[in-house]
C-alpha cells in the first residue's frame, strides 16, 4: 500500500521532524502503543502528548541529555509513567522480554548501527511484541537511489549523522520482525529525502 504524506522534510533532519505538518503520523503510530512501551529517540518528547490511556509505563531513550531535560518538562503532562534513560539504542539498558511495544519515528536514520538497534529492540519485546514505526529512507526509484546514494556521504556529516539511504523495511525484517502492515511512498518534496515507511511489525 502506498500513502502521501502532507509535508515537505526542510533543510536538516533534527528541525523538519519537529514540523507540525508531521503531528498526523505521530498520532497514528503512537496511538497504537499499548502496554508498557519502549521509544527510542525520545528527543525532546515530541511523541509524549499522543500516548493513549492504553499505555501505563513508557520509557524514552535518548543519547542527548538537553533533550531528556526537554522531555521530562513534557512528560509532566503524559498520562503514563515516564522514565527518561540517558543512552544509545544499540545497548538498550532493559530486561529481556520486558517490552509490550517499541516505538520509533524518525530516529532509525540516525542510529550508527541501526542493525544493532533493531537486534536490541527485538531483545527487549516480549513473543509477539510489537514495533511500530515512521522512518524514511531508501527509495524503490533507481533515480532517486542513485541521489541518495550520492547525497548520503556528506548529508551524513551535515545533519547530524543522518542518513538518506537505509533500506528500512529490509533492515525491519532482517531483524527478525514480520510486518503486520507496511505503507510507503513519497512526501512532496525532494525525493531523496523524502521516501517514508510507515507501519507494524510483531517478533517472528
Amino acid at each position: 500500500m502506498r500513502f502521501y504524506a502532507e509535508v515537505i522534510l526542510p533543510g536538516l533532519c533534527d528541525l523538519s521532524m519537529r514540523s507540525r505538518h508531521l503531528v498526523p503520523y505521530r498520532k497514528r503510530v503512537v496511538g497504537a502503543a499499548r502496554g508498557r512501551v519502549l521509544e527510542i529517540g525520545v528527543g525532546s518528547g515530541l511523541n509524549l502528548p499522543f500516548y493513549s490511556e492504553d499505555v501505563f509505563e513508557i520509557f524514552g531513550l535518548d543519547p542527548s541529555p538537553r533533550l531528556l531535560a526537554m522531555a521530562s518538562r513534557a512528560a509532566k503532562s503524559a498520562s503514563a509513567l515516564v522514565t527518561f534513560i540517558e543512552g544509545s539504542a544499540e545497548e538498550i539498558p532493559l530486561e529481556t522480554k520486558s517490552i509490550d511495544t517499541a516505538v520509533t519515528t524518525w530516529t532509525l536514520c540516525t542510529v550508527p548501527h541501526a542493525e544493532a538497534a533493531l537486534a536490541e529492540l527485538r531483545r527487549t519485546l516480549k513473543p509477539g511484541g510489537r514495533l511500530l514505526f515512521v522512518e524514511h529512507g531508501l527509495a524503490p526509484d533507481e533515480r532517486v537511489r542513485y541521489w541518495q546514494e550520492f547525497l548520503a556521504p556528506l548529508w551524513t556529516r551535515v545533519s547530524g549523522g543522518c542518513h538518506l539511504n537505509r533500506p528500512v523495511g529490509r533492515m525491519i525484517q532482517n531483524a527478525g520482525f514480520k510486518f503486520e502492515r507496511l505503507e510507503t511512498g513519497y512526501a512532496p518534496g525532494p525525493k531523496p529525502w523524502t521516501y517514508f515507511y510507515q507501519g507494524s511489525a510483531r517478533v517472528r
